[in-house]
């Protein structure tokens, strides 16, 4: 685990979001005492389709309606 001051972090930020990205945690010090930790957030693995089954919609939700009903449905 990589360690850094914070005029280092600053001047290289760049790089050492590249360096997160390849998996690698860094850490950033001030007066040399560590106060942050820089780590990869998780990404979310989508799943096409996955809610397949769980959704419903009415019969006719994408009727044309009229303008006055707009207004009463949406409160315009």
């Amino acid at each position: 685990m990589a360690a850094y001051n914070v005029h280092e972090a600053k001047s290289s930020l760049s790089r050492l979001l590249e360096q997160v990205e390849q998996g690698e945690e860094v850490v950033i010090a001030r007066r040399g005492k560590p106060v942050a930790k820089l780590v990869r957030v998780p990404q979310a693995k989508r799943v096409l389709g996955s809610m397949k089954g769980l959704v419903t919609a009415e019969k006719g939700w994408d009727s044309p309606i009229s303008d006055q009903q707009a207004e009463e449905e949406f409160g315009l």
